[in-house]
């Protein structure tokens, strides 16, 4: 899950106009978060945003495609940002802010309980 540092640099640059900006380096990646809301990762020079139930579908329509970090079927809650929108830092902050919305939510909804 490589990233290289002048993709890292430009999609932190494109996203800086929105403030409270922050990244980690986790497991390879890259973890971006607004004020301390984790809502995007960054995986071989892909920028992903955290989707639910209320943007998957937009996300979809775009043509993005769900981060599966382990090949297969088996797909985390965040698509890759689509193309066009890297190219403008306004279409970015627009679904980069789907992704904080989709973040605020998931702390908001009550925990599912595993099975034991």
């Amino acid at each position: 899950m490589a990233v290289s540092p002048d993709f890292l640099d430009y999609v932190l640059e494109q996203l800086h106009p929105m403030g409270g900006i922050t990244h980690k380096r986790m497991f390879g990646g890259v973890g971006i978060s607004r004020h301390e809301l984790f809502f995007g990762l960054i995986a071989e020079d892909t920028l992903y945003l955290k989707v639910d139930d209320d943007n998957r579908e937009a996300f979809a329509a775009a043509g993005s495609e769900p981060f599966k970090p382990f090949g297969g079927d088996k797909a985390m809650s965040y698509w890759s940002a689509p193309l066009e929108a890297l190219e403008d830092p306004d279409a970015l902050a627009e679904w980069a802010s789907k992704g904080i919305e989709a973040a605020a939510r998931a702390k908001t909804r009550p925990k599912k309980k595993s099975k034991a």
